[in-house]
């Protein structure tokens, strides 16, 4: 079930969440306010069981897909059986709707409006093209935007950090459409890749690559970011290999390689937060 529901990439989420309340939304308030805020907790449990919840409601429709994409995934996957899995999916987002109703009535009705959207996606929107992918970008970064609204904190270089994320989010997407060509079209998923080929996948990822410049260049020279700038400067760095080796892609394991390199940039972006302004995080640690 860990591996249905991605525990790894929930608790990346959950960090992410915690980093960007303590050093960016709420950097004014004490760190132990932040911390054992009960309402900030509840939102990023109700969160991470959403997501939770739509990597089971995924993984139920995908099954045959990623039997073939994943094999080995799907084999270990395939131990928790169909029933189970939307049983636990149903568990998942009652207990989402009811820790949101501890922050508000707000709270709710925007988790019930994301479970919607998420079921929709696996449903219809994953199969289209540029909708799909669209769609899918948009859920991912969704539940920083309740964190955003939480704390009234809607500074212009939070929407350019969002902005790379949602980039690099999409990169990815795309990135596994290449990936999972085999599957896809063997189920008749109308993705990019299947729908234009793969030369005018790699075109739009080469477009976002360089649209990527846009904020970082912003982040760069137009805000304070402290030592963050190491991590955009080493994206540029990874994000010049990743065109290298997408140009000179052939096969699913050159796609894999140019996926790990895209959740990197996701990764260090995260703990890389902690970078904003030590003397702060020393301050406030200490």
């Amino acid at each position: 079930m860990f591996s249905v529901v991605r525990g790894y990439n929930i608790l990346v989420i959950i960090i992410a969440q915690y980093l960007t309340s303590i050093y960016i939304l709420a950097h004014n308030k004490p760190l132990r306010e932040v911390i054992f805020d009960d309402n900030l907790f509840m939102l990023v449990l109700a969160s991470a069981a959403t997501i939770a919840g739509g990597y089971i409601i995924n993984n139920f429709y995908d099954s045959e897909k990623d039997l073939i994409n994943r094999p080995e995934k799907s084999k270990l996957d395939r131990l928790v059986n169909q029933n189970t899995k939307l049983s636990f999916y149903f568990i998942l987002n009652f207990m989402a709707v009811v820790m949101a109703s501890y922050e508000s009535f707000k709270a709710v009705v925007f988790f019930s409006i994301y479970i919607f959207a998420i079921w929709f996606y696996s449903h219809k929107l994953k199969k289209l093209p540029f909708i799909g992918n669209l769609t899918s970008a948009i859920l991912t970064i969704t539940p920083f935007f309740i964190i955003f609204v939480y704390y009234k904190n809607f500074e212009p270089v939070i929407f350019v950090h969002a902005t790379f994320l949602f980039l690099i989010i999409s990169m990815r997407e795309l990135t596994k459409d290449l990936e999972n060509i085999k599957g896809d079209l063997a189920l008749n998923y109308k993705t990019i890749p299947i729908v234009y080929g793969e030369k005018v996948s790699k075109i739009m990822l080469t477009v976002l690559t360089f649209l990527t410049l846009v904020p970082t260049y912003l982040l760069l020279f137009r805000f304070k970011i402290g030592y963050m700038y190491l991590f955009f400067y080493l994206s540029l760095v990874l994000l010049l290999i990743f065109q290298i080796i997408l140009w000179n892609s052939r096969t699913k394991t050159h796609y894999l390689i140019l996926h790990n390199i895209l959740k990197l940039i996701i990764l260090l972006g995260v703990f890389s937060i902690l970078l904003i302004d030590v003397d702060v995080v020393l301050h406030r640690l200490f």
